[in-house]
């Protein structure tokens, strides 16, 4: 079992930059997918990015490319979110999560249902 917990949310001006962590504890040594979601009210939860820890395999949604990059600090079992030229769209609350192990070759999906694990979410705002 793996537990995740969020930090860094806040807010922003359009334009500016915010970094997200998610430590990762428990069952973190085999490669699973890992990501970031987020959420507006009365919507669904939609794959910002994910990876594949300790192999990389990253995928970020269309709204987000060229803004937002997904990483990991492997030896200390942190994900990130490094979000750039953020935008009042951007604004909901961001969610970690952990999906299963996955095999050689693999790659990871941005549906949330593929996902087990979640923290308890942080917020992001961004004001025009």
């Amino acid at each position: 079992q793996v537990h995740v917990v969020e930090s860094g949310g806040g807010s922003v001006q359009a334009g500016g930059s915010l970094r997200l962590s998610c430590a990762a504890s428990g069952r973190t040594g085999s490669s699973r997918c890992m990501g970031w979601f987020r959420q507006d009210p009365g919507k669904e939860r939609d794959g910002v990015a994910v990876m594949v820890t300790g192999r990389g395999s990253a995928v970020h949604a269309d709204s987000v490319k060229g803004r937002f990059t997904i990483s990991q600090d492997n030896a200390k079992n942190t994900l990130f979110l490094q979000m750039n030229s953020l935008k009042p769209e951007d604004t909901a609350m961001y969610y970690c999560a952990a999906g299963n192990v996955v095999p050689m070759g693999g790659v990871c999906s941005r549906s949330a249902r593929e996902y087990n694990t979640w923290g308890q979410g942080t917020q992001v705002f961004v004001s025009s």
